[in-house]
């Protein structure tokens, strides 16, 4: 009878705890999802240009021979992997670039759409008409830890979110802790490291979900993972002791 209680307790124990592991798993638990539901975006802000950054920039105008000069520099090549930074144009850590026929243009601080509005005003000086496009080249994150595919990705656009940045490692393995995001920031000199949670809906108001340049994700694993590792070196350790002894004895006993 002691063995059946023994056994009932420790069934039990282990659904308890499986149930409890569970509710860790699901994200945002606090939305309501039977029905739909709408808030205000306030927490965006566009990304600004800062130093190192690498930025295309296309003009064109009713006379294309003359304004090409700045699409030649830039290689007029829309592909934006890191393997073709070259051919942008260079934020100095003064926060310059240096353009045709304006020279040295002060850069840092602003978004693209602002510098997009300046370089149509400075340019009417030359052009006629002219249409400027300006994106970033470099624009990139890093996702590591207990993700799918931890990697440094080049984001699709400006504006993109934590959750689309861990899509495209692969979303969290089942033995992350969602609860305990951390993502690591550079801003004015300063390195930020800044816990998130998954499984709150208040991570879509926080000023964080918006994605920056450079940003890095670290997803930490939970106790699960360590144990999972733990119990299969563990039983590796104790197969090549067995191997060992066992070729040791058959060893000893050929003599």
């Amino acid at each position: 009878m002691n063995k059946i209680n023994n056994f009932y307790y420790i069934f039990l124990t282990l659904l308890l705890s499986s149930c409890s592991s569970y509710k860790n798993i699901p994200y945002f638990q606090d939305l309501n999802h039977t029905k739909p539901t709408k808030e205000q975006v306030e927490n965006y802000s566009p990304l600004t240009i800062q130093p190192a950054d690498v930025l295309s920039i296309n003009v064109s105008s009713r006379n294309p021979e003359s304004s090409a000069i700045f699409s030649s520099v830039n290689g007029n090549n829309s592909n934006n992997s890191p393997d073709n930074q070259s051919i942008g144009y260079l934020v100095d850590q003064k926060g310059n670039i240096h353009l045709p026929l304006i020279g040295n243009l002060k850069v840092a601080g602003l978004t693209t759409n602002e510098l997009r509005e300046k370089l149509n005003q400075t340019l009417l000086t030359y052009y006629k008409d002219p249409v400027v496009n300006i994106r970033l080249l470099n624009l990139k994150v890093s996702v590591f830890g207990d993700v799918l595919r931890p990697n440094i990705y080049t984001l699709p656009n400006e504006r993109t979110t934590l959750t689309q940045a861990l899509s495209l490692a692969g979303d969290l393995n089942i033995t992350a802790m969602r609860n305990n995001i951390i993502l690591i920031r550079e801003e004015d000199g300063k390195r930020n490291y800044i816990p998130l949670d998954l499984t709150s809906k208040k991570l879509f108001e926080s000023p964080y979900y918006y994605i920056k340049n450079n940003d890095e994700i670290y997803v930490q694993p939970d106790r699960t993972k360590y144990a999972t590792v733990d119990r299969g070196n563990r039983t590796a350790t104790f197969v090549l002791s067995g191997i060992s002894v066992l070729a040791i004895l058959l060893t000893y006993l050929r003599r």
